[in-house]
């Protein structure tokens, strides 16, 4: 029995008669860029897909002809300030193509840039909203800085120019203060950007938890990357990565964005600056503020000894005064005496008696005589004078006594 049947060509002809009767006018449809590549002859290739929590559920090859994409690219860059690149959810209006020899396409013909950023800006109010939910935003404000964090562990790219920068400022600061960074390297945009860095801060937790002269103390994590376009930068409103900076049991600073970008990863952190040279700024800062610290301590050290010691200088001189004038009082009080006593023995001094007219007699045993009972006729007697001594004999004792 014969069997009806069309060819190749037949089908795929009825494949895009079909196509071209659905969608005869351009359509918007939303995608995620999961390819892009721009061809030297400047028409860009990409592939968009469509996932859920399950998976890959559909894609389609999809062109950007170059007199479109010499438009659409720069215009995108302005407005999103990101290139047109892997990860992207972009909203596009396109005409469906069918061809018969490469099947299904897309011929984009524009690019609303609005709506990516929009998607972007929804993913990360989700974000926010949910570590609030569970108590995360406030966790590193709990945190304490070291008084000088002297070993910082570094999360940057080694040729990141944010990186350069930082290690400059800090090497050459007009101090001399000394500062200990030791980068741990990690990718610092892109898709792989949160899993890389989140690496990077378990590498530092290792290192914390080695042993012996392998083990290192960190006093922080700083996570530098030195600004970028806005959808390059969005990794850092992860949620992922949010949540580990967040609970982090270092202070983790963060400068990976220039004025006008902030972060979840900034709102999570112990504290961000806008740029690496910032973060350098706040580090110097810390030690000029301790240095001050330390100079008004000493100035105040310094002032207090020099008055303790006017103090006790002056209370020494008071003290050496009264002790000057006490002896000296002492003294002139003793000598008064001194003269007092020495008058009264010169005065009591028999030659002084005796050299005013008065004789002192002493019996032969020389015995002063203080009158003449005992004395008799025959005695022995010696008369001293002031200028001598007469030996003489008692002829006869004559008594005044009138008793």
């Amino acid at each position: 029995m014969e069997k009806d049947f069309i060819d190749l060509l037949q089908l795929q002809q009825m494949l895009k008669a079909g196509v071209e009767s659905l969608f005869p006018n351009r359509v918007w449809v939303k995608a995620e860029v999961s390819a892009v590549k721009a061809r030297s002859g400047g028409h860009c290739y990409l592939e968009l897909s469509h996932s859920d929590q399950t998976g890959l559920k559909a894609k389609v090859s999809a062109i950007i002809w170059s007199s479109k994409y010499r438009l659409i690219a720069p215009y995108f860059e302005s407005v999103t300030g990101s290139p047109l690149q892997e990860g992207l959810v972009i909203l596009v209006n396109v005409q469906v193509n069918y061809s018969e020899l490469y099947g299904l396409s897309l011929i984009i013909n524009d690019i609303d840039p609005e709506y990516s950023v929009g998607v972007k800006e929804l993913e990360r109010q989700k974000t926010i909203e949910r570590l609030h939910k569970e108590g995360l935003m406030g966790m590193q404000k709990e945190l304490c800085l070291p008084v000088l964090p002297y070993r910082l562990a570094v999360i940057s790219a080694e040729d990141a120019a944010g990186y350069r920068d930082f290690m400059r400022h800090i090497e050459e600061n007009p101090y001399g203060f000394k500062v200990a960074p030791v980068l741990f390297p990690a990718l610092m945009q892109g898709a792989d950007c949160p899993a890389s860095i989140i690496a990077a801060m378990d590498a530092v937790l290792d290192a914390m938890q080695g042993e012996g002269a392998s083990a290192c103390e960190y006093d922080a994590v700083l996570i530098l990357r030195g600004g970028g376009a806005k959808l390059d930068l969005a990794c850092y409103d992860d949620y992922d990565l949010a949540a580990v900076i967040a609970q982090y049991p270092l202070p983790v600073l963060t400068a990976i964005g220039h004025d006008q970008d902030y972060h979840v990863c900034d709102m999570v952190a112990h504290e961000f600056l806008k740029t690496p040279t910032a973060l350098a700024d706040f580090i110097l800062d810390i030690y000029q503020q301790e240095d001050e610290r330390l100079s008004s301590f000493e100035t105040r050290i310094r002032l207090a000894v020099s008055n303790r010691f006017y103090r006790e200088e002056s209370l020494l001189d008071a003290l050496y005064a009264r002790i000057r004038g006490a002896f000296a009082l002492k003294i002139n009080t003793m000598e008064a005496a001194l003269n007092l006593l020495q008058t009264r023995i010169e005065a009591a001094d028999p030659r002084r008696i005796l050299e005013r007219g008065y004789a002192l007699a002493t019996d032969g045993n020389g015995v002063v005589l203080k009158g003449v009972s005992g004395l008799a006729a025959g005695d022995r007697l010696s008369v001293m004078f002031a200028d001598g001594t007469v030996d003489c004999t008692v002829n006869d004792v004559i008594s005044t006594d009138r008793n």
